[in-house]
C-alpha cells in the first residue's frame, strides 16, 4: 500500500488554524482599514498593505507573500482589496500569527526546521527531513537557517496551492501521480498565487 503524503487533509483543505473566539469590532478594523488605506481610494493596494504589516523582526514584511495574500482576498479580481475582502484577510493574518507563536516554542520571532516540521505535521503533511532542508533554504530570506512570520505565511500558502494542483492529478488519493512534462509544466504555470 502506498503512503499518502497528506492522509489527514483528505477530509478538509486546510485553511489555517482555528478561528479564535471574537472578532474585531468591525468599528475598529474600518479604522485600521483607513489608516492603511493612505490614498483614500476606499482599498488597499500592495504596497499600501506591505508598509503596514510587520513580520516581527523590524524587516519589511516579505513582498511576495503580500502579493499572495492580495491575490487570495481580492474576490472581486480588482488588484486590490476593499473593506469586505480586508475583513477576510485581517483573520487569516491573524489566524496565522496565532499558528505561528504556538510553533515558535522559544519566541525568537522565527521557527527553524524542527518548528516548522511540527507545524506542518499537525496541518498533516508527512514530508522527509531533507525535503524541510529544501523548504528551510527557500523561504529563509536572511539566511539564519530560520523562517521569519512572514515567509512562513508563503511557505504554507505555496505548500497548499501545489498539494491542490497535485490533487487534481491524483484521482484515486494515493499520493502518486503519473503525468507528462508538459502537464507538470502546465500544472506548475496554471497555479494561482
Amino acid at each position: 500500500m502506498a503512503y499518502n503524503p497528506y492522509q489527514q487533509q483528505q477530509q478538509q483543505q486546510y485553511r489555517g488554524p482555528a478561528p479564535p473566539p471574537q472578532q474585531p469590532d468591525q468599528n475598529w478594523l474600518m479604522s485600521v482599514f483607513q489608516r492603511i488605506d493612505k490614498d483614500r481610494s476606499g482599498s488597499i493596494s500592495t504596497n499600501e498593505l506591505g508598509e503596514a504589516l510587520s513580520n516581527g523582526t523590524w524587516t519589511p514584511f516579505n513582498p511576495e507573500t503580500v502579493r499572495l495574500m492580495i491575490g487570495m482576498f481580492d474576490r472581486d479580481q480588482s488588484g486590490t482589496i476593499n473593506f469586505q475582502e480586508f475583513s477576510a484577510l485581517w483573520k487569516y493574518v491573524t489566524d496565522w500569527q496565532q499558528c505561528f507563536r504556538s510553533y515558535d516554542r522559544d519566541n525568537s520571532g522565527s521557527i527553524d526546521k524542527n518548528e516548522l516540521k511540527n507545524a506542518l505535521t499537525s496541518f498533516g503533511y508527512r514530508l522527509s527531513d531533507r525535503f524541510y532542508d529544501i523548504l528551510v533554504k527557500k523561504f529563509d530570506r536572511q539566511g539564519r537557517g530560520t523562517i521569519a512570520f512572514d515567509d512562513f505565511i508563503q511557505c504554507c500558502v505555496v505548500l497548499q496551492t501545489l498539494t491542490g494542483s497535485f490533487r487534481l492529478y491524483d484521482t484515486d488519493q494515493d499520493g502518486w501521480i503519473q503525468i507528462t512534462y508538459e502537464q507538470f509544466l502546465t500544472m506548475v504555470f496554471s497555479l494561482k498565487s
